[in-house]
């Protein structure tokens, strides 16, 4: 789902941002943000960050590098939820300009360049690019198998991402849990469910 609201989805894209650059297990999807105490009221945007998969090796061994993740923000107030899948991709020649993305229909996804830098050009270009596509929940949850999503970029490079299953279950499972904290797994609906 799209968020119509300008001034959720810059709060939303914030606190994505900072829950990437936060998230380095290679376990379950965790909470990203500050420490509460029993005193501090519960945070009302939440993130969760899945496991992180590689799209490509290492660029020049450095671990960091080209990777893609899925991520999600829930607004605990109204239950409203953005997913991305977010893909961090570093290589060498011309700057690519990543800048479009689509479901393993064709139908566009709602793209975000994140950044774009020139890592070094003195032998060799190199470059780093973030981006990622918004995933509407509907497609998560209508995809346990798995989903794929093409990005394109105006070099004309394309660059397909295979989302496998288990990252989709373990993504609405840890979203699910913050969305019904109260609830038993087995007794939690998904809005989807109700439509």
């Amino acid at each position: 789902m799209i968020l119509a609201r300008p001034c959720l989805f810059a709060v939303l894209m914030g606190a994505a941002l900072a829950a990437c650059a936060q998230s380095k297990s290679p376990q379950a999807p965790t909470h990203s943000g500050a420490t509460t105490t029993a005193d501090d009221p519960p945070p009302r945007f939440i993130g969760v960050v899945g496991t992180r998969e590689r799209h490509s090796p290492p660029f020049l061994g450095v671990s960091e590098t080209n990777f893609y993740v899925l991520r999600s923000f829930l607004d605990s107030q109204t239950g409203e939820t953005l997913h991305q899948l977010y893909v961090s991709d570093s290589y060498s020649g011309a700057v690519r300009h990543w800048s479009a993305a689509r479901d393993g229909a064709g139908r566009p996804l709602r793209f975000l360049e994140i950044s774009e830098h020139e890592i070094t050009c003195e032998r060799r270009c190199a470059y780093a690019e973030e981006f990622a596509a918004d995933i509407p929940e509907g497609e998560l949850r209508g995809n346990p198998e798995g989903l794929r999503v093409t990005f394109t970029a105006r070099s004309g490079d394309e660059k397909t991402v295979v989302v496998s299953g288990s990252q989709i279950a373990a993504q609405l499972a840890a979203i699910d849990a913050k969305r019904y904290p109260t609830q038993p797994a087995a007794a939690r609906v998904p809005p989807s469910a109700h439509q």
